[in-house]
């Protein structure tokens, strides 16, 4: 089942997770995906089903792919929940688009706060507005009492089908910052929040599993062992974890060995060919990365030395000279990069992107909060294929590649292992 909402902030993530949950807790396997990119909504629902949560998307990978992920999850799992992104319609590829292809039923999220009947309408135009589309109900989101659910459940048409509520409560409710929700690991009552959701949807709805509906295998090509013995560090903890699952398992079958390492603590820089910084939460923790000045040698004699380094979003930041908060603070950073970074409130970009580099398309997403001013020429631009403005520079020096890209490495492994080759 995919779960979609009429727009951003209807609380999906609350119901996919409180969905995963119920049919966990009931015995059954559930795997869940995530459509379009995404790294935090993935963090909480892995939590909650207990299995890593990778990407579904159209434009990033392919539909081939896409029907290769679901024929693999569905060979093991009772239940597979899909999380759309935006509203149910909305970008191209859409998240109905996704259902469309492969004839999965759609629940939409509705926020019913200060709604009544009229719920019922936006239901019904959700589930006609393209009749190819297999709609299968609705969920009424942050209701006020288990009467006002009734009222909701009694207005829908009878072709819809109801799939429950949950409450008005900040006990469920998944706390938010500027690049979307909290990390996971960060939220302390995560389980309580989870498990409180789960019992409302039994509650209200019960737990009947949606209709099954069948998957044929997808032939996909084989990754060749480009990267076979290659050695790659990746900075993975609070400040810089912003990683598809899917990139790792890419990178394991490009033959490479991962090694991973925290910026944020105080340890060396383990014996590597390659690095990898991908993005995250630099600005959180400037004071704990501009002290680690033992570390930020070892990353400056690596990229002397002329070994590879991709740096993403917020790991091309770590790389600039300087990057200032929003309250003004200003710290030094590695400053391989001639650049200096600053956090904004609105963000500066926000869209998919495609990348003609080394004669090779990549694909993947941008969305930060951050400027940079530098004087270096880029060596490429990203484009965004829905006629957005988020033109992202690439930036080389040596054999260094950074950009506020964050790359979908299943689109093209081999110009991946490029930028990773010794």
């Amino acid at each position: 089942m995919l779960i979609s909402a009429p727009a951003s902030g209807q609380g999906k993530t609350t119901v996919t997770a409180a969905l995963a949950r119920l049919h966990r807790n009931q015995g059954r396997r559930v795997r869940v995906f995530k459509t379009g990119p995404d790294f935090l909504d993935p963090m909480i629902l892995s939590h909650a089903s207990g299995c890593a949560v990778e990407q579904l998307d159209l434009f990033m990978g392919s539909p081939e792919l896409c029907k290769q992920r679901l024929w693999e999850a569905a060979a093991e799992a009772d239940l597979i929940l899909i999380e759309g992104v935006m509203g149910l319609f909305d970008g191209n590829p859409s998240s109905a688009d996704l259902a469309e292809l492969f004839g999965i039923p759609v629940l939409a999220v509705i926020d019913a706060g200060g709604m009544a009947q009229t719920f019922a309408a936006l239901a019904h135009g959700l589930a006609s507005f393209r009749p190819q589309l297999p709609f299968s109900g609705v969920l009424g989101n942050r209701v006020g009492s288990a009467g006002h659910g009734q009222m909701l459940a009694e207005a829908l048409p009878a072709v819809l089908r109801w799939y429950g509520a949950l409450p008005r409560d900040e006990g469920i409710s998944l706390p938010s910052r500027h690049l979307g929700l909290v990390q996971g690991d960060e939220i302390d009552d995560l389980e309580q929040r989870i498990e409180i959701a789960a019992q409302a949807l039994e509650q209200s709805a019960g737990s009947e599993l949606p209709s099954a509906i069948t998957f044929e295998p997808q032939p996909v090509d084989a990754i060749a062992p480009l990267l076979q013995g290659v050695r790659i560090g990746i900075a993975r903890d609070a400040a810089f974890a912003f990683i598809y699952p899917a990139n790792l398992s890419v990178l394991q079958q490009l033959g490479a060995e991962l090694v991973f390492f925290s910026p944020l603590a105080d340890e060396p820089l383990p014996e590597v060919e390659a690095l990898w910084l991908p993005g995250g939460y630099p600005e959180l923790h400037l004071e704990a990365l501009s002290g680690n000045t033992a570390l930020i040698k070892e990353v400056r004699a690596h990229y002397q030395s002329g070994k590879p380094i991709l740096a993403e979003c917020g790991g091309m930041l770590w790389l600039t000279e300087t990057l200032t908060t929003l309250d003004g603070q200003t710290a030094d950073l590695c400053g391989l990069l001639p650049a200096r970074a600053r956090m904004q409130k609105r963000f500066a970009a926000l869209g998919l992107q495609r990348l003609l580099l080394d004669g090779e398309v990549l694909r993947g997403h941008t969305f930060h909060h951050s400027v940079t001013e530098t004087e270096l020429e880029p060596i490429a631009r990203g484009e965004c294929p829905n006629g957005r403005r988020a033109v992202e520079p690439v930036y080389r020096q040596k054999r260094l590649t950074a950009s506020y890209i964050h790359f979908y490495f299943p689109s093209n492994p081999a110009a991946v292992a490029q930028l990773f080759k010794p």
